[in-house]
């Protein structure tokens, strides 16, 4: 799994600035996301429950799952678990779940990984995916869906542009999260306030970091290695070799935890690396 060529990279960039500036002022010249207006792609948002969702995808975004030969996705599908207490009126912290391209795995199968640690948080969790298949799960693929998915959020809620939005995975889906987060990072479309990278044995964040350029600050996002003591596929020493890497890019804020677990999302990790995502961010 490689990073999205630079060229369809920028005409991501464009297209993405273009559709999320247009959206939120459009849609605070209309009030829209009011406290009597909880609803998301027709539905009614229940604190504490979670939405299977399905929203339009952009041409734009359509051109960048089209990359390499894929067919062109005209509507995304989402997870979205809202905590107890949720108010669009309010600001809310969003964890951005990606799960490995391998294996027919998708986002939305790893969400469960992450739901109860997160919501007890105060945390809303988004998951999407396509709604058709893919010849080739890919980089591309996954972020036009993701970017999709955001812009449905902010349709609906034009004050979540500025809601602090962290990313987590497992193996591949944490390699995935640093390459997603950096891209997403360096259009400014988003402002990474956390990485949780479990089972990882490759560091691709600071590759993404060296070839999509995010503003400086992006160093100081926090980064937390999740290590299973007993995993066989990503080991601690692998986890050590990451967190060097990291440190050597200048990366400043860089955690290595273990658990007595294997090649898994553990959940207490989940929950202890989102409060420290909230203490380094202050939000």
């Amino acid at each position: 799994m490689l990073p999205t060529p630079p060229v369809a990279y920028l005409c991501l960039v464009r297209c993405m600035l273009a559709h999320y500036t247009v959206v939120v002022i459009v849609g605070a010249l209309l009030g829209l996301g009011s406290a009597d207006a909880a609803t998301l792609a027709g539905q009614v948002v229940r604190p504490g429950g979670t939405l299977d969702i399905r929203f339009p995808v952009d041409k734009s975004f359509q051109d960048v799952a089209a990359e390499g030969g894929n067919p062109r996705p005209t509507q995304g599908r989402a997870l979205v678990s809202f905590p107890k207490g949720f108010d669009p009126v309010r600001t809310w912290s969003i964890l951005v779940v990606l799960a490995t391209t391998d294996a027919g795995r998708t986002n939305i199968m790893d969400a469960p990984f992450y739901l109860a640690p997160a919501t007890s948080e105060r945390w809303i969790v988004l998951a999407s995916d396509a709604t058709i298949s893919t010849r080739l799960d890919s980089t591309s693929w996954r972020l036009a869906h993701l970017a999709a998915a955001l812009q449905a959020l902010r349709k609906e809620w034009p004050q979540s542009v500025h809601w602090p939005v962290a990313f987590a995975g497992l193996s591949g889906g944490a390699k995935l999260s640093g390459v997603i987060g950096a891209m997403l990072a360096s259009t400014k479309a988003v402002k990474p306030c956390g990485f949780f990278l479990a089972g990882i044995n490759d560091d691709r964040l600071s590759v993404a970091y060296k070839m999509y350029h995010p503003a400086g600050d992006f160093l100081n996002t926090p980064i937390w290695l999740s290590s299973g003591m007993s995993d066989q596929r990503a080991s601690y020493g692998a986890h050590e070799r990451v967190r060097a890497s990291l440190l050597n890019t200048g990366f400043k804020r860089v955690r290595l935890e273990t658990f007595p677990g294997g090649h898994e999302v553990d959940a207490g990790q989940v929950q202890l690396a989102l409060r420290w995502f909230r203490e380094v961010g202050n939000f």
